[in-house]
Formats: structure tokens, C-alpha cells, sequence
């Protein structure tokens, strides 16, 4: 037994309220080092005849990474409070890990053990339960539809005649999405991400000139308002990006700072190094990277703190807007993070705050600051075993492990599970062009746990290499489009909206991962029902053991998504094969009930 493994937080992703009656606790040990882990726990002023009144539990092993196990066990403290701690054995010994570390037999003394104080009911992690049954659709203004060429600005160039370059300009506009309403309708999402709508002189628009006014490109403010109106109607939330972290070169702040060095009386508004500023040949100010047209604001300064905050107000205040995306997420200080939330909820308790954090971001996800971040860790292991094939199955399955672990289950199921996006390559260009890898990708994206983001033309089979590639102008002519992609995304989308062990129901478990094969099972299981799901990411066919997957005396049925109006055509198994044949890049999903 490896003790030295053995590893515990309380108060944080591995000790956390997941509603006002139940706790979720989590133990994580070397990986196969442990047979059994068992919760030892009770009231902490629970004592008879001086004796500590305790009860145990058994954990279960909920998944694993290279190096580790991960235990879970849900308990229901009748007091609201609870002290705590494992026991954990192998083929040969035992032991009771406590706060102060390791020990032999159950410890006598209470402060031996974890705490949880008390399990306050305004401590819990809450976000809008709208989020977890949302399908997001990322839109890049300037790409998506130009329906007012009179809007178009100075130069622009005819919808898709040209490449997409960091300069240039086609017209994408608000109409252009009210126009087109009817597809992300029909296609299913509920809920739109935009990337900045602000003035501002770029086509990408992260270069903010004014965070109060519409770009005069996209339209104005009633035609936002009324697009905003159009998507609430047909059951479409809309989140817009803030980009707090830095404004852009032609910020009038920023200009008088460029005009009037130190007299400025915005020097404060930034972090400036030296007199005079300079842009060339590299800002002798804090900027995002090293980009001198996007200098940072000090958000830790009262005037940039009472603007910013007035713009988190107002877009909500006025336009009804459903959520914030915050882009560069992680370079703004975590005291103007918890007053922006304290706005944004006053403003609209359901609305959802996004951060964009690309790696590990538990610091930003106690329920003070953000709802949820975009979930790279997620979307990196996808691509690499998926779209790319450099990853084996036993790598892909440790790191999706690893990600579910990483936060509580509370902030799971509303993480932004993305697959690409305007900052990176498309997935089909990722995936070499295959469409079957595609499918594959998005079949594990819209079962797995969170709410999942489709960047805008994936659907209808759009590729593109890093930006500005990926930015392109969407397709509008359907006999250019790949329609049956479009109807496979359609088919899932609907199956995660009318089947909650599909979406986010049910607890995610791998089953099954194999090198050899590039195949991995995994299932959705609630307790009376399971979803079986076998991806073989291989060139070959393959094949998976069925008394690997299936218990005696189960009902099975199986699916295959399909055009249909339920989106799955379902054939019951009534003689299990031994052996379960899975075509190159291809899948098996299979209805299980006991």
C-alpha cells in the first residue's frame, strides 16, 4: 500500500455541498493500489457514553488516470454538518487516513478526523439549470450571414469570394442572424454564443473601442435588441463576449493616454511601465500578449472597475442578454471577478457567467466568481484520440477521468464542452478531412456531461485551419452543404434534449479502453437504466466482449442514430452475440435496463 498516494481536500472539488441536503466526497489514491476505500463518518457532537457515533459507507471507484484512482461517495449529514475519514485496504493491510494524517485504527479523537462545518445553503455552487440542457452555437458575426449590404463597411468584399484574412471584411451583420434562425432552429441548439459585438476596429472585434455602442457594421441597437427578442421567441438563449481583460487601440481612454503621456488622466486605467508610451517597436505597457493595439486595463482601479461593471449592467438591464463569455479570463484579478458577479446576478440571477480559462480553473469555480469555463482539458483529449489519432485509448479514457474529477459534479454539468472555435483549427481540417471522425467526435461530445458548443458551419461540414482560416464565411448554398452531417448533429442534439441519460443525466463511467483496437466504451447509467456507448476510433474493424459490457439478465436494445423523428432507430437484442463487432471508425450504442 502505497499511503504516501493518498490524497484529500476538503472544502473544494473533492469535499463539496452538491445541493442543501447532500454532500459529495472524493478520495483519490494510487491507481490499482487500492481494493476497497470506505467513508467513516458521523455528527461531530454525536457522542455516547463518551463515545464517537460513526457509521460507515463503502466508496466507489469512479474512475482513473495514469497515476490514480478517484473514490466517490454521496452522503446526507442529518445535521448539516459532518466529520469524516477513509479507510482504505488492500490485499494486505488497512488504514484510516484522517486530517492528521495516517492511522491504524479508527482515531479516538474527533479532531483526527476531516471537517465539513456546516453545510450552508447560500455556499452552494449554483448555476442556471437552464445551462445543463443548453446546446450552444458559436457565431462570428463577421462570418456568419451579411443581411444588410448597406451596413457593409468600407471595402468589403463579396460574401465568400475570397479567403479569410486578419484584415478583411465581408459584412456579417444582426439581420444576417435573424435571417437565419430557421437553421439553428432546425438544427436544435438553444443557445448562442457571440463573439464581440462592440465597436471596434478589427473584423474579430476583441479590440474594443466602445463597450456601450453596437459595431455600426453588425446594425444598431434596436436591431440587436430585436435579434436578442427573435431568439427568446423561438426558445434561443444569447451570451455575448467581454472583453475585460483589455480594450482595444482606438479606446478613447487609451488615445488620450498616447495624447497627453503624463498628464493623461487615464494613466491609471493601464499598466504602464514608463513615459513616454510607445507602441513601437514593442508596448513599454502590459498588453494581451505582446499585441500593442490591446492594451490592459487595471481592472483593480475604481474608474475601470465602475465602467466595466456599468457595461456588465447594462447589455442585461437593456437588451435581456442570458449570459457573460470573458475572454481572457484568468489575467483579471479575482476581487473584480466576485463584484462582476455580484452585478450580473443582481442584474439577472439566471444568467450564466462563462470564463475563458484554458487550463485548471478551480480557483475561478466556488461559486463566487464564474459558472463555468470553457472546457479545454475536455476538448484537447477529444481532438487527440478522435480527430487526430495520436492519443491511445487508455491515455484518452485517463483524461477524461481526469477532467470529471477536476471539478465538482455541480460545475461539471454546466462546463462549455467545446470541440473548436474561432481560436483554433476546425475539427474536420483536425480530423484530416474525415467525416467519420466528425460524427465520432461530435457522438462523444453531445453524451458526455456539460453543455456543448457547435462553432458555427461545422455542422454543414465547414473546414479551416488555425485562424484565419477557421474564420470563414458560412455556407449558404445548401447543394454546398453536407446535409447529412447536418442531419447526424440534428438527430444527436434531439436525442440529448428528449433523453436525459443521453444529456446530462446519469452518472459518466469508462468501461472499456483498448490500445490495440483505438476503441473505448463507456455508459450513462442513473441507477435503473444504463446507455452503453463502444467508439472504435481505428482504421479496422474490431471487436469488444459482450460479458465485458452486458450483465446477466439485462434487456437490451440497441441504437443507431438515424434521420428519423426521434433521431435513433432501436432494434431489440434478443440473442447477444459473444463477441460485439465494431466497424472501423464507427460506433455501437446500446439501451440497457435490468
Amino acid at each position: 500500500m502505497i499511503r504516501e498516494a493518498i490524497y484529500h481536500r476538503p472544502k473544494n472539488n473533492f469535499a463539496y455541498t452538491y445541493d442543501k441536503e447532500t454532500l459529495h466526497i472524493v478520495l483519490q489514491t494510487k491507481k490499482d493500489d487500492m481494493q476497497t476505500v470506505e467513508l467513516v463518518f458521523g455528527d461531530p457532537y454525536d457522542w455516547q457514553a463518551d463515545v464517537w457515533q460513526s457509521t460507515t459507507k463503502p466508496m466507489v471507484k469512479t474512475g482513473s488516470t495514469a497515476l490514480h484512482d478517484f473514490w466517490f461517495v454521496e452522503v446526507k449529514p442529518k445535521y448539516k454538518r459532518l466529520r469524516y475519514a477513509f479507510i482504505c485496504s488492500d490485499d494486505q493491510e488497512l488504514c484510516v487516513y484522517g486530517e492528521d494524517g495516517i492511522h491504524e485504527t479508527p482515531p479516538k479523537e474527533i479532531a483526527s478526523y476531516f471537517c465539513f462545518p456546516f453545510m450552508n445553503e447560500t455556499d452552494i455552487f449554483s448555476a442556471p439549470k437552464w445551462v445543463k440542457d443548453t446546446t450552444w452555437y458559436q457565431i462570428f458575426p463577421e462570418r456568419f450571414a451579411n443581411g444588410d449590404e448597406q451596413l457593409n463597411p468600407e471595402g468589403s468584399l463579396a460574401w465568400g469570394s475570397a479567403a479569410p484574412t486578419t484584415t478583411n471584411f465581408f459584412g456579417g451583420d444582426f439581420q444576417g442572424v435573424i435571417n437565419h434562425l430557421d437553421h439553428l432552429e432546425e438544427l436544435g441548439v438553444n443557445g448562442i454564443y457571440f463573439t464581440p459585438i462592440f465597436k471596434a476596429y478589427s473584423n474579430h472585434k476583441y479590440d474594443t473601442i466602445d463597450y456601450m455602442e453596437i459595431d455600426p457594421q453588425f446594425g444598431d441597437k434596436e436591431t440587436f435588441r430585436k435579434l436578442v427578442k427573435e431568439c427568446h421567441q423561438r426558445g434561443i438563449k444569447v451570451m455575448l463576449d467581454a472583453v475585460f481583460n483589455h480594450s482595444g487601440y482606438y479606446f478613447p481612454p487609451f488615445q488620450d493616454v498616447l495624447e497627453n503621456q503624463e498628464e493623461s488622466t487615464y494613466n491609471d486605467w493601464f499598466h504602464l511601465w514608463d513615459f513616454p508610451v510607445v507602441t513601437e517597436p514593442a508596448p513599454n505597457y502590459d498588453t494581451f500578449a505582446f499585441v500593442s493595439s490591446m492594451p490592459k486595463l487595471n481592472t483593480e482601479n475604481q474608474e475601470v472597475r465602475d465602467y466595466l461593471l456599468n457595461v456588465a449592467r447594462y447589455w442585461i438591464e437593456e437588451f435581456d442578454i442570458d449570459g457573460w463569455r470573458l475572454d481572457v479570463a484568468n489575467e483579471v484579478d479575482h476581487t473584480f471577478w466576485r463584484d462582476f458577479r455580484r452585478v450580473v446576478k443582481q442584474a439577472n440571477p439566471d444568467a450564466y457567467i462563462l470564463g475563458e480559462i484554458w487550463h485548471d480553473s478551480m480557483p475561478w469555480l466556488q461559486g463566487d466568481q464564474f459558472d463555468a469555463v470553457m472546457n479545454y482539458p475536455f476538448t484537447n483529449g477529444a481532438i487527440n484520440f478522435l480527430a487526430k489519432n495520436q492519443m491511445h485509448a487508455t491515455d484518452f479514457a485517463n483524461s477524461i477521468s481526469k477532467v470529471q474529477h477536476m471539478y465538482p459534479k455541480n460545475v461539471s454539468e454546466v462546463a462549455f464542452n467545446l470541440l473548436d472555435s474561432h481560436d483554433t483549427p476546425r475539427i474536420l481540417t483536425l480530423a484530416n478531412g474525415s467525416l467519420d471522425r466528425v460524427k465520432l467526435l461530435y457522438l462523444f461530445q453531445l453524451s458526455f456531461t456539460g453543455s456543448p458548443c457547435i462553432y458555427y458551419g461545422d455542422e454543414i461540414g465547414m473546414d479551416g485551419d488555425q485562424d484565419p482560416g477557421c474564420r470563414a464565411c458560412m455556407e449558404w448554398d445548401t447543394s454546398k452543404q453536407n446535409r447529412d452531417l447536418f442531419h447526424y448533429v440534428q438527430a444527436l442534439i434531439h436525442l440529448r434534449k428528449t433523453v436525459p441519460l443521453f444529456g446530462n443525466g446519469g452518472t459518466f463511467r469508462f468501461l472499456y479502453a483498448d490500445n490495440n483496437s483505438h476503441t473505448i466504451g463507456y455508459e450513462k447509467n442513473d441507477g435503473t437504466k444504463r446507455l452503453v456507448f463502444l467508439l472504435n476510433g481505428g482504421e479496422k474493424e474490431t471487436s469488444v466482449l459482450s460479458s465485458s459490457i452486458f450483465e446477466a439478465g439485462e434487456k437490451i436494445n440497441e441504437w443507431t442514430i438515424s434521420h428519423n423523428e426521434d433521431g435513433v432507430s432501436i432494434q431489440q437484442v434478443d440473442k447477444l452475440q459473444e463477441q460485439l463487432i465494431i466497424p472501423a471508425l464507427s460506433y455501437r450504442i446500446y439501451d440497457i435496463t435490468k
